[in-house]
């Protein structure tokens, strides 16, 4: 019997960790995990681990060299001669420098991605949720964006080659989604979207319109960069044109999406300005368009996102109820509504928070102020939004 949901986990992933100054921090992990358990959201029977990665679906990805490069920067000593190389794999940046076991840990959260694949390709699950990846900037011989291994990548050039499936890619992250976009700029099977804050302020620099795909892919590649300050409706109304004419237009066997949550305004690496409403609605429009296009088939990953606290908890956690059709989503969607986190939640994790954690699933009105210049970023956003569909029927 096909289940509903699955959810790719294991308490080893939490390893992908660089130091302890870093932004990337895998306590959100947890803090998510327990947020749904606390919730009575993710019983045992949905929780399916990570698998190890076969070394011919990376290599399908990345290059030899560099994954070389990895496992011998990955040793508890790495011999000079590889220290030396770091730099040329992009191992030895602040963003991405690289740490103890390194290989090991990064090839399972490829896996989990790629299990989540299966599962749903299999029949085993309608949806697949893996937390653990999105780590959507590495490129095929190097590092980079906090990222080793591009376990988006690996899990479509698997979804394509093992099911001969087309794959849409949709990436929310705020940051451009640049590494999986160039591992399929020359592949008409595959097509991507990325909504983005635009490179002109922000990492990595990619992700313009004009930037469309080459060849017979030339138009499965299509980016939204929008401005910084944008706000909820802006932000949605782009997404949500742009993905219901590219899904009817390129007719998907399969959507994995990605799910940085860094968009929102509280995220203290991007400049865009919106609110947990966002993450309600996204995963809302991309369940409905798996549904109505893929026969229900959608692998989602986790991402970028660095308020741990009172962000990533709460946006993940309400990516993982819609994809369950948990009850509670539909309580979200009334108007008016401001439902509360578990109690439990918070007295467990406000004395280890930095910051006030919220109290309510959504956040409140009056608790973002309003940029000025709304209309005019509106309106750059809207002009954006149409160049995106230039060559969308």
């Amino acid at each position: 019997m096909t289940s509903e949901a699955l959810f790719i986990y294991d308490e080893y992933e939490a390893g992908y960790h660089f130091n302890d100054e870093h932004p990337f921090n895998q306590m959100r992990l947890k803090l998510t995990v327990d947020l749904l358990r606390k919730l009575d959201a993710l019983p045992d029977s949905c929780i399916f681990p990570p698998l190890p990665v076969a070394m011919e679906q990376l290599l399908a990805v990345h290059s030899t060299d560099y994954i070389q490069a990895v496992i011998e920067l990955s040793r508890e000593a790495p011999d000079p001669l590889w220290l030396n190389q770091a730099a040329r794999y992009g191992l030895n940046t602040e963003d991405t420098p690289y740490f103890q076991q390194m290989h090991d840990i990064t090839s399972m959260i490829v896996g989990g991605s790629v299990r989540a694949v299966d599962a749903v390709m299999s029949g085993q699950a309608q949806h697949a949720l893996h937390l653990g990846g999105g780590l959507h900037h590495a490129l095929r011989n190097k590092g980079a964006g906090f990222c080793v291994y591009n376990d988006a990548s690996v899990a479509i050039e698997h979804a394509k080659n093992h099911y001969g499936v087309r794959v849409l890619y949709i990436d929310t992250d705020v940051h451009h989604g640049d590494g999986v976009q160039w591992s399929f700029y020359t592949e008409p099977d595959v097509c991507t979207v990325s909504i983005h804050e635009t490179g002109k302020y922000l990492f990595p620099g990619t992700g313009a319109v004009n930037e469309r795909g080459e060849g017979t892919a030339f138009g499965t590649t299509i980016n939204i960069p929008i401005e910084p300050y944008t706000e909820d409706s802006s932000w949605l109304e782009c997404l949500e044109e742009v993905l219901e004419r590219v899904t009817a237009h390129f007719k998907p066997d399969l959507i994995v999406s990605q799910h940085g949550c860094d968009a929102h305004a509280y995220d203290p690496l991007s400049h865009v300005h919106c609110s947990m409403d966002i993450y309600r609605a996204m995963p809302r429009l991309i369940h409905q368009l798996a549904r109505q296009y893929c026969g229900g088939r959608w692998v989602a990953l986790g991402g970028g996102g660095y308020d741990i606290w009172r962000v990533v908890p709460r946006a993940w956690s309400l990516l993982w109820l819609e994809m369950c059709d948990h009850p509670l989503v539909a309580c979200l969607n009334e108007p008016q509504q401001a439902l509360e986190l578990p109690p439990a939640w918070l007295a467990q994790w406000q004395p280890q928070s930095p910051v006030e954690l919220p109290t309510t699933w959504l956040d409140s009105t009056d608790s973002l102020p309003a940029m000025p210049r709304r209309d005019e970023i509106t309106l750059k956003n809207r002009h954006t939004k149409e160049l995106a569909l230039l060559y969308i029927p």
